[in-house]
């Protein structure tokens, strides 16, 4: 399998992230994946933000869940654009994406969305809670699943085959040789993040990783001549 690079949040690093401006340009710079982040609006559109706040990626204030799809697409998320709805950006962009959840309500709205536009093969679906990747494993049949992590041991791995994720997106920083080898025993794929640097890429790939999420687009082309 090819090395992949996931852009994230579009390329953050270079664009406002999670916005239609980052996801065109990670797209135009030949990232393989672009990864993403959605909540509920008040009500219930899937709209595409890192936070559960507004106040530092645009110019409004407090929770998303407090304001309604039409309220969030009239503020500023960087540059002049727009919060967008998950479904824009499926029709901005055509490369793969990986598509963040925060709770197993966000995965029942996302499922009716990928049943009714058939994004099984499209749209692989990550979360931090093992009962959000299980809710929308039972929802939208077929659908591939990533169990992400920042703080862990290494029953990460257990926790994966527990929830049938074939991926897991752990935090290089705590990224040992122990969990990468159980992690391979288990046929799970690894995502390392967040790779920003040489550094970063030289120990991704050393430890034989299958893709990085990075910020920077400059990480596809070094990434390919790193070993």
């Amino acid at each position: 399998m090819n090395f992949l690079t996931i852009g994230h949040r579009g390329i953050m690093g270079v664009e406002p992230e999670n916005t239609l401006r980052s996801f065109v340009a990670a797209q135009e710079a030949g990232l393989d994946v672009i990864e993403l982040d959605l909540h509920l609006s008040k009500d219930g559109a899937l709209v595409v933000m890192h936070d559960t706040d507004l106040d530092r990626t645009t110019d409004g204030t407090g929770p998303i869940a407090d304001r309604t799809v039409a309220e969030l697409r009239a503020l500023d998320a960087g540059r002049g654009e727009h919060v967008p709805v998950f479904e824009e950006v499926l029709d901005a962009v055509h490369v793969p994406l990986q598509a963040e959840i925060k709770d197993a309500q966000a995965a029942r709205a996302l499922a009716e969305v990928m049943n009714r536009r058939n994004l099984a093969g499209r749209v692989e679906v990550s979360s931090f809670h093992d009962d959000a990747i299980a809710e929308i494993a039972r929802l939208a049949p077929g659908v591939r699943t990533a169990l992400v992590a920042s703080r862990y041991s290494p029953d990460v791995v257990e926790r994966a085959v527990g929830v049938g994720a074939s991926t897991v997106c752990l935090n290089i920083r705590r990224l040992t040789l122990e969990i990468v080898e159980q992690a391979r025993k288990a046929d799970l794929r690894i995502i390392g993040w967040v790779v920003n640097t040489q550094d970063h890429l030289r120990l991704v790939r050393a430890l034989g990783l299958d893709g990085a999420t990075t910020d920077y687009p400059e990480i596809k082309r070094t990434g390919r001549f790193t070993a």
